[in-house]
């Protein structure tokens, strides 16, 4: 007999399973975030604090301690100065604990840290590895950040920074998918094994839609199709999406475009009709069009 999870009950695939995270600012800790609430036990060693600089290592605790306290809500948070024979002390026994480990350095630095693979398999059979990595390959000890990662996959298309940390979040993503896995290779296998994880990867799976000329200026997602775009209004804007042929067909009644069809959506004069439209309504009309048409649509303040 099946079981029916409500949302409010959510699957806990990791309960159990012991995390130990060695990774500072975003993609690691929000990799925690998600495996905590997987029901994984999240234990995070953080470095000494500089001097100055607050109370933790991790310097996202520093230039936006909001975010980081949202992130480690749950996680044992611990300090070993990997430098000093304490630290790896602590390390060690933490490591015999641990289920899987997230480390975020760039591989010239693991062996140093005592981290290397082949000696921690040896160590630890059980033990699954997951090394975040800015690039893959021959890159992997290259700097990097979000930004340059999305900027190589034609995620920067202006002057202005993106929206979010796109590269980051997506990474933490593929990070928690990579525990699943591993998880999988230990219960099947009954031992641990090692994936690695490259920000640049996750920003160019991310960017496909774009590579793939989706998001094109021509293109129906791009600003192609008039019934998909961002128009000002009479008190802000609207995220306009009545893309498939039953919404794009509700959009122009609504603007008074009978004799229009899909395909007319894509002509300049349907651009402008649309545009005078928009712009003669309130948000609160607008709100008031999408309910009472059927018209996929989201209004904004102005920008």
């Amino acid at each position: 007999m099946s079981t029916v999870r409500s949302p409010a009950t959510p699957l806990r695939p990791l309960k159990g399973v012991r995390i130990l995270s060695l990774a500072l600012n975003l993609p690691g800790p929000a990799a925690l975030m998600r495996c905590r609430a997987m029901g994984a036990v999240c234990v995070k060693l953080e470095p000494p604090p500089h001097p100055g600089a607050g109370s933790s290592g991790d310097p996202m605790a520093v230039y936006q301690r909001g975010a980081y306290d949202t992130l480690h809500q749950g996680v044992k948070l611990l300090v070993a100065d990997l430098k000093t024979d304490k630290g790896r002390a602590l390390l060690q026994r933490e490591l015999a604990k641990a289920d899987v480990l997230i480390t975020s350095f760039r591989p010239s630095v693991l062996p140093k840290l005592g981290l290397d693979w082949k000696l921690l398999h040896k160590a630890y059979p059980q033990l699954s590895m997951v090394a975040i990595e800015g690039a893959p390959g021959a890159r992997a000890d290259e700097p990097g950040h979000d930004l340059t990662y999305m900027a190589e996959n034609d995620l920067v298309t202006g002057l202005e920074l993106p929206a979010s940390l796109f590269a980051d979040m997506g990474g933490s993503l593929v990070v928690s998918e990579a525990i699943l896995q591993l998880r999988l290779q230990q219960l099947q296998k009954g031992k641990g094994a090692r994936l690695q994880v490259a920000l640049s990867e996750a920003a160019a799976y991310l960017g496909l839609p774009r590579a793939w000329g989706l998001t094109a200026a021509d293109a129906a997602v791009g600003g192609g199709h008039a019934g998909y775009r961002v128009y000002p209004c009479k008190d802000g804007r609207v995220a306009m999406a009545a893309l498939e042929p039953h919404f794009a067909a509700s959009l122009l009644q609504a603007a008074g475009l009978q004799n229009g069809n899909f395909q007319s959506l894509f002509t300049p004069a349907a651009h402008a009709a649309i545009a005078a439209f928009v712009a003669g309504k309130t948000r609160r009309q607008l709100d008031a069009l999408a309910l009472a048409k059927d018209i996929p649509l989201h209004t904004l303040k102005p920008a």
